[in-house]
């Protein structure tokens, strides 16, 4: 481990990972689309096997700078189900996927279709609650079930939600088809030029997951922690520096390791690193704003992390600068890209979530809409998410489908706590929680020869239709 290696943490708007079973129907649930997901490991393409010393030894090698962009509440199927490209499991590829519209009646159904609207004005539901009838139709699913395999996701909830919150059954004035079209539709290639590009050029993770069902501060937390500290809702305790369980800023400054958050909040939330009360005693200094990122980059009013009411094209346009910056300046030959999302947001996607072990004993209980109680353990993942993997050294065009659970050695999807593993394996720290101990690294996608072939920039977005 060197001394000088930096590490730059992107806190954006503020504002993982076992499965008990290797089968394919405990890992993704039932599916209503004809494409079975893949039940192996992902061939590497490089011959690396993650974890392995060889692998280790090239990663350290070569990556001495980490960029980790979160950007907000998108999934898989919303960003990318536009984009036809071989192996990106997503409607264009597999066919369109159908849902009712209310659970209690399978005739009348709305599908997924090709959106032509930049933003989403009405934000949809992503608590947990909101998320356990998305994902299982009902607020309160029976959790034992769901650990023993007898009761599986089917996302069959999406516009009921949808429409509960928004719609006539919530008490405002919104049409079925409207629901449906802003939870259902997806981005065509033309609307997301930025990210095409990505996705040639780089790796693309098929199934990648939030950490939890839940809303975006306690799965920022997960992802900096292994563990949302028993948080399900973006209370007042991300406000106030009351989060004190350890997070990837302690760790890498024991370890003297330089990190920064590029704060992108402006003003309007804490800063994901001020979530802790660490943070907060020891290196407040070390949170600066968003616009220094392209002066350490290049010299050694509208949300721009596509969160609703946010424009897509504007998220674009940031992640464009993001790379633009990394790519144009002194470290691109050293620095690995992560581009993810902290959670789904209460999009549609096709596949279910997987279970997950529990990073630890909290718990969280949560009121629904109905007025039922729910109490969530923290044993499942939430939605899946657009993620690449982005250097002069990962496979251009590549899609990743399984990693390998380092603790059983089984398939195992991708999540926000693979980060914390493949850092913990990059500079030499534990793991944070079992969460992140059963998490599948992706040092295995780093490369041994630097490639020259990577785009200098990437394609600009164009707005389009504002909103819904």
């Amino acid at each position: 481990m060197k001394a000088n290696t930096t590490a730059a943490f992107l806190g954006l708007l503020a504002t993982s990972t076992s499965i008990v079973s290797n089968t394919v129907e405990a890992i993704f649930g039932r599916s209503n689309t004809t494409v079975t997901p893949p039940t192996t490991v992902s061939p590497p393409p490089f011959g690396y096997t993650a974890g392995s010393p060889e692998s280790i030894a090239n990663l350290k090698d070569k990556i001495k700078h980490i960029v980790w962009v979160l950007l907000e509440n998108r999934s898989f199927d919303n960003i990318l189900g536009g984009v036809n490209r071989p192996g990106l499991d997503n409607p264009t590829n597999n066919g369109d996927v159908c849902i009712p519209v209310n659970v209690t009646d399978p005739s009348v159904t709305e599908c997924t279709r090709s959106k032509d609207f930049d933003s989403v004005l009405q934000d949809p539901d992503h608590s947990v609650t909101g998320n356990n009838f998305e994902f299982y139709s009902t607020f309160v699913p029976n959790d034992a079930a769901i650990q023993n395999g007898s009761l599986t996701a089917t996302n069959q909830g999406f516009i009921q939600q949808q429409q509960l919150v928004w719609g006539p059954l919530g008490g405002e004035n919104n049409t079925v088809a409207l629901s449906a079209a802003q939870v259902m539709g997806y981005y065509d290639e033309a609307e997301v030029p930025t990210i095409v590009d990505i996705v040639d050029g780089f790796t693309t993770f098929n199934y990648w997951f939030s950490c939890i069902p839940g809303p975006t501060n306690p799965n920022r937390a997960c992802a900096l922690s292994g563990t949302s500290d028993g948080h399900g809702t973006n209370d007042n305790d991300f406000e106030t520096a009351s989060i004190n369980v350890n997070s990837i800023f302690e760790t890498a400054s024991a370890h003297d390791i330089s990190w920064l958050n590029y704060d992108g909040t402006n003003g309007a939330f804490a800063p994901d690193a001020l979530f802790y009360s660490w943070t907060a005693a020891n290196a407040p200094n070390n949170v600066v704003p968003i616009e220094n990122f392209f002066q350490d980059a290049c010299c050694d009013g509208n949300t721009n992390s596509m969160h609703p009411t946010g424009n897509v094209s504007f998220g674009q346009v940031f992640v464009k600068q993001i790379y633009d910056a990394v790519r144009q300046g002194p470290h691109w030959n050293d620095t690995l890209l992560l581009l993810t999302y902290d959670e789904t947001g209460g999009f549609h996607d096709h596949v279910p979530s997987p279970i997950a072990v529990r990073p630890d004993d909290k718990t969280y209980t949560e009121t629904a809409l109905d007025g039922e109680t729910y109490t969530f353990l923290f044993d499942r993942l939430g939605g899946r998410m657009p993620t690449w993997l982005i250097s002069a050294f990962t496979p251009a065009g590549f899609v990743e489908n399984l990693g390998t659970n380092p603790a059983t050695g089984k398939p195992e999807v991708y999540s926000a706590t693979s980060v914390l593993k493949t850092l913990g394996l990059l500079w030499d720290f534990a793991d944070f929680t079992p969460r992140v101990s059963n998490s599948p690294s992706f040092d295995h996608l780093v490369g041994p020869t630097m490639r020259t072939d990577a785009p200098l920039v990437l394609t600009p977005p164009r707005p389009f239709p504002l909103d819904t």
